[in-house]
């Protein structure tokens, strides 16, 4: 059973028995609304996840993932929900200051 814990959304927990899905695909389907201007296509960053643990469960960073790294616009600790996949495990996220949506409460 994969699992993907939301820190700053009171600890909401998500289960999936499918590896290999998109993190921004099981957050949608659990019904959180997460923002993603350009369509989940990675063209942007605004799906940016900040991984807490667990990013050994996730895929290799893609292309794009890349590219925004090397002009130093996703951090380390940081991948698109559109691009990566979870592939084992559990995985412990916070959604970044910045791409907060305004009609939704986050915990700290």
């Amino acid at each position: 059973m994969l699992k993907i814990v939301i820190q700053n959304l009171q600890r909401r927990e998500l289960s999936s028995s499918h590896a290999g899905g998109k993190v921004i695909d099981l957050i949608h389907q659990n019904g959180i609304d997460w923002m993603h201007a350009c369509g989940k296509k990675g063209r942007c960053i605004t799906c940016k996840i900040i991984v807490l643990s667990g990013m050994e469960n996730l895929s290799p960073l893609t292309e794009p993932e890349e590219i925004y790294r090397d002009l130093g616009k996703l951090k380390p600790n940081e991948r698109l929900s559109c691009q990566a996949k979870i592939m084992d495990g559990e995985l412990t996220v916070r959604v970044a200051e910045e791409n907060k949506l305004p009609h939704i409460h986050y915990s700290e």
